[in-house]
């Protein structure tokens, strides 16, 4: 039996950890898997957890104010050691480019355990976009004993760095096994949700979420300067915006936008609310990089606001635009949208991120794997 050790920290390394978890636990004569928070999103990862009947078995609570990426690296690694110090662990598994995924994969190479990497060969090229997740997840790749690439693009990619082709298995992305765990049942509870918060989802819903460090600063401005006008031209239309906990993000759009009747300023939701909310929208406007890749299976057409995105796939593929922070662009893309129907928008592309199957794919490589 092998001790297979799972690091996350984040709410979007739950969702697309979850489907895998879920798979091993499916086996426990081949698997005893261990599952480590490092609560680098303390509250928004625990309450993922959950909706997958998930429990973490270690929770590290690596995270205090105000901390530098520094502080934060020292600490994560260090509860790690501590772990892998107490614990035999024959693999440990770790899912995209966060702090927690850089220091999963360090902690384990120092003590030469196997690392699996999880939506491996994501690139931008940029080292500072996205900041600082493109050189994490590129320092992840050289110490992975397997990366689980998403798409051949990223499989060219790693190939292109020199990783060993016998390491590279493209498995489509685990985000859409997470879409398809979602029931009838869990979506229509979504809907009396928002129902008795007040808010009405119909065809003239835009979706909105913006965090990504890049994009505080003068940027978040120009961001909030085209929301603000689109706000102001389409008050027919409802704009709900997840606000980013961190006080960057969250004092500037509440200062700028909570005027607005038709502005609806939410706490970070949970997973299978925020699903509703994509499969209902007209238009997303993100800088997420999980939403841009689930965004497809429901034909919603999304603006991503960043300058590169490691998500090529969808921009090929037509299901997404590239429009940085530049406020014209983000006017002139989301004007062609709104002002048409949601059903004359509605994209008919397929997925380009995967099946559905990734899961399954992941355990039957890692049970070959010696």
């Amino acid at each position: 039996m092998k001790n297979i050790l799972f690091v996350f920290g984040t709410r979007p390394e739950v969702i697309k950890l979850a489907p895998v978890i879920i798979e091993l636990k499916k086996y426990p004569d081949k698997y005893n898997v261990i599952i480590c928070n490092t609560e680098q999103q303390k509250e928004l990862s625990n309450q993922t957890l959950s909706y997958f009947n998930l429990k973490a078995d270690i929770n590290l609570d690596c995270m205090r104010p105000d901390q530098s990426l520094l502080e934060v690296q020292t600490r994560i690694l260090s509860a790690l050691d501590k772990i892998f110090e107490s614990n035999k662990i024959d693999a440990t598994v770790v899912q995209g480019d966060t702090m927690t995924v850089l220091c999963g994969a360090l902690a384990s190479f120092y003590r030469k355990i196997p690392v699996y990497h999880i939506e491996a060969g994501l690139r931008s090229y940029d080292i500072y976009e996205p900041f600082p997740e493109e050189v994490m997840r590129q320092m992840t790749s050289r110490v992975a004993e397997l990366n689980f690439a998403p798409t051949e693009k990223n499989r060219q990619a790693l190939l292109k760095e020199d990783i060993d082709n016998n390491k590279i298995f493209v498995v489509g992305n685990t985000v859409i096994d997470a879409l398809f765990c979602l029931s009838e049942d869990t979506l229509n509870s979504a809907k009396k949700y928002f129902d008795n918060s007040g808010i009405t989802v119909d065809d003239k819903l835009v979706l909105i979420t913006v965090h990504r460090r890049e994009n505080h600063g003068e940027r978040i401005d120009r961001i909030l300067n085209a929301i603000e006008h689109l706000v102001k031209k389409y008050s027919d239309h409802k704009f709900v915006i997840p606000v980013h906990p961190n006080p960057n993000v969250k004092d500037k759009v509440h200062n700028r936008l909570e005027k607005y009747n038709n502005v609806k300023l939410l706490k970070p939701l949970d997973y299978p609310y925020l699903v509703y909310l994509m499969k209902n929208a007209k238009l997303i406007l993100t800088d997420s990089g999980g939403i841009q890749e689930e965004a497809p299976s429901f034909g919603c057409p999304t603006l991503v606001m960043r300058y590169e995105t490691e998500r090529q796939e969808g921009i090929d593929a037509g299901v997404s635009v590239l429009v940085g922070a530049d406020y014209e662009k983000i006017i002139s893309y989301s004007e062609k949208i709104l002002s048409h129907t949601r059903e004359e928008t509605r994209l008919k592309a397929q997925n380009p991120y995967g099946d559905g199957k990734s899961a399954a794919k992941i355990e039957q490589i890692i049970d070959k794997h010696k």
